[in-house]
Formats: structure tokens, sequence, C-alpha cells
């Protein structure tokens, strides 16, 4: 386990490392404007494998997680092909609304629609990997895309417009895409996409909505802050947020294989798994908690060499940005327990509820008291949220052991689950 967690971390940093180069090479190559049309693009693409992770990749990381390498196979060419044909469909319509808003922008959207299948195939690859136990594959996939991504943004910047810089991105995909098939041995089945989102739509749609709102409380609060308090307190919960980036890279990596090992739990050795969560989503807060204790002892000059302007801005936030992170790493605990369990009505529950929270609370709190207030207000979300998802995982772990009112034991609200496999029973 200690060794698929070390892989989950490696292959994080090698995803985190390259998407800040790339940030930072096209800035400095395009200027304000031209890298704010690429942000925009980036961002899209960000909501767009949130819906392909709910709906293709996190039921395969649920439900065949060490399951045996044939059923893995199987599910593997079909979530791929999920996505794939999601990307195709979601792509073709970024080219028709490319099209129609022309200009810089419009290339930038089209563009994107171009590369969008490589994009989403190359991410369900990674999690496939994860769900059969070798995240090494995950990190090497990761390490040829950041590799093809040299050659290909030295030739975007020749071009030096925002349209080559998307193609080079996404065209690296492509190559990491390709080397995935070669890694797996499979081909995405195209053919097996719609029966996979009909036999998992109790889990994927349930993702979806809780994916979506995730990022889209997210992206409300900035949204609101800025319009509350200044895009100058925007600045100062993002400098926090750089602060805590390392932090959150593990955290991140950690997410990417920790469903998959409590799935393993649960079909192992079932009464274990509550204890799993509890010292996974503690170990992450004492975590949490010992960094930030770490950036207040940081001299201000240290800090200002860093974030230059914006570090004193940023300074103020960091116990409460610390305290926000510590209730995430608590809730994460929970929530990989109830995906292993496949009980995505209470997973939804809690992470709708935790959305809510985290937009009321950042949105009050810079009412009140502008970037300081905001910090706050989402540390007391976060926290309070926590306790809304292990109260879920309690329940959930009771309803498998003994079968809530009227069912039968070892079945969850996703479906009867067959005990020797974890899986949801056909």
């Amino acid at each position: 386990m200690a060794g698929r967690l070390s892989w989950g971390l490696a292959d994080q940093a090698a995803s985190s490392v390259s998407n800040f180069a790339v940030g930072v090479y096209v800035a400095r190559s395009l200027g304000l404007a031209a890298f704010g049309v690429f942000s925009l693009a980036w961002v899209t693409y960000g909501v767009v494998l949130n819906v392909s992770r709910g709906v293709a990749t996190d039921p395969l990381v649920v439900r065949f997680s060490g399951a045996p390498d044939a059923d893995w196979r199987r599910a593997a060419g079909r979530s791929s092909g999920a996505a794939l044909g999601l990307g195709g469909a979601v792509g073709a319509l970024f080219v028709l609304v490319g099209l129609g808003l022309g200009g810089e922008v419009g290339a930038a959207f089209g563009c994107l629609g171009v590369v969008l299948p490589a994009l989403l195939l190359q991410d369900a690859w990674r999690f496939a990997f994860f769900a059969a136990g070798a995240g090494r594959r995950a990190f090497v996939n990761d390490v040829v895309w950041a590799v093809a991504l040299v050659p290909a943004m030295v030739v975007a910047a020749r071009v030096g417009s925002v349209a080559a810089f998307v193609l080079a991105w996404g065209g690296s995909a492509a190559v990491a895409a390709g080397y995935g098939c070669l890694q797996s041995g499979l081909r995405p089945r195209l053919a097996g996409a719609r029966g996979w989102l009909h036999e998992h739509r109790d889990l994927g749609y349930r993702y979806l909505v809780e994916n979506v709102s995730n990022s889209g409380a997210s992206q409300l609060r900035a949204y609101g802050l800025g319009t509350l308090a200044g895009v100058g307190a925007v600045g100062a919960v993002r400098g926090a947020e750089l602060l805590l980036g390392p932090f959150l890279a593990v955290l991140m990596g950690l997410s990417l294989v920790t469903v998959a090992e409590a799935a393993r739990v649960l079909r192992r050795s079932p009464d274990r798994l509550g204890s799993f969560c509890l010292l996974l989503g503690g170990g992450q807060a004492l975590a949490a908690l010992l960094w930030g204790a770490a950036l207040l002892l940081v001299p201000d000059r240290a800090g200002a060499f860093v974030l230059g302007g914006v570090w004193e801005s940023a300074a103020r936030l960091i116990v409460p940005a610390t305290l926000g992170v510590v209730g995430a790493g608590l809730g994460t605990g929970a929530a990989a327990g109830l995906r292993a369990l496949g009980a995505a009505r209470r997973s939804l529950r809690a992470q709708l509820f935790a959305s809510a929270c985290y937009a009321a609370g950042g949105l009050g709190g810079a009412a009140a008291a502008g970037a300081v207030g905001s910090a706050w207000g989402v540390a007391a979300a976060t926290l309070g949220s926590s306790t809304v998802w292990w109260l879920q995982l309690r329940s959930g772990l009771r309803e498998h052991r003994h079968g809530p009112a009227g069912v039968p034991a070892g079945q969850s609200d996703s479906g009867p689950v067959d005990q020797r496999s974890g899986e949801a029973a056909k």
C-alpha cells in the first residue's frame, strides 16, 4: 500500500510540475491578455475533465480496483472509450463555438475542441492504472507527456499564438495517450461507451454532480470575492493557496489512490475500512497543521522573495487557509470510504452540503471582512462539512454491515454488492 501511495504522490508531482511550467512558459511568451485567453481554455478543460471523471473513470476506480485482470481489462477498455467518446462529442461542440466566436478566443476554443479527446483519454489511462494498482505506469505516462511538451512548447513559442500553445499542450497529451495504449495493451472501446455509461449510471451521474459542484463552488467564491472585495483580495487568497501548494499537491496525489486502496480494504477486511479512513483523514489533517505551522515561521524577507508584494497580504491568511485544508483533509478520508462503499447517494449529499457551505462561507466572509473574512468563512465551512462527511460514512458502514431497513446486508444504495469481488452484481 505504501508503494502504491508513493507512486500516487510521484505522479501528482510530475503532473503539478509540468502544469506549473506550462503556465509560466505561456505567460512569459504571450503576455497578460493572451495568457488570459489561454487560461480560459485551461479552466474550461478542467470543467470537462471533472465531467469525464465522474461518468467514466470514477466508477472504474470504485468497482474495479483490485479486480481480476480480465475484468479490469474489459472495464478499462470501456471506461477509456467513454472518456474518448465524451471528448469527441464535447470537442466537436467547442469547434463549432470557436468558429462562431472568431478571433483569438474562438481559435483557442476551436483548438481545444480538436485536442480534447486526447486530453481526456490520457487522464483515463492514469485512473485505469491506479485502479489496477500500477501507479508506476501512470507516473511514467505523465513523464512522457512532460517530455513531449518540451519541443511542442518551443515550436508554439516560435508561432507566438494562443492557438499554437493549445495545440502544443493537447498534441503532447496525444503522445502520452497513445503511449497509454501501449502500456495497457488495450484500445479504447468506443462501442462499449454507451453501455458503460448506462450500467454505471447509478454512480456516474451522482459523481458527475459531485465533481462539478466542487469546482463550481470554488469558481463562485473567486468571482464573488472579486466583486465584493476587489481583485486584490482574490490575489491575496491565491497567494495563500500558493503557499499551501506543495501540500495541496500531496493531497491531490493521495486522492488518486485512496479510493482504490479503500476499495481493496473493503474487499479484504471490511471491518477495517472505518479505521483506515480515520487514519487517512487524520494523517492528512495533522500534516496540514504541521505545514501551516512551518509557514508561520517563514521570515518576511523569504516570503517576499517568493511572492513579492503579494506576501504581506497572503501571510495574514496562513492560519485560516491552513485550517481550511485541515477540514478538507479530514473530509477526504470519509469521502474515500463512501466511494469504496459505492454509497453514491450519501457522498452526493455530503458534497452538495460541503459545496454550499464553501460558497456561503467564502462569500459571506468576503462581504463582512474582505479576503480575511472569506478565508475564515471557508475554514469554518470545510471544518463543519467534514463532520457531515463522517456522519454519512458512519451510516454507510452501518448499512454495509447490517443493511438499511428492508434491504439485505451487503446491498448498498448503488445496487447489490457481490461480497467476493466488491463489484456491483450484474
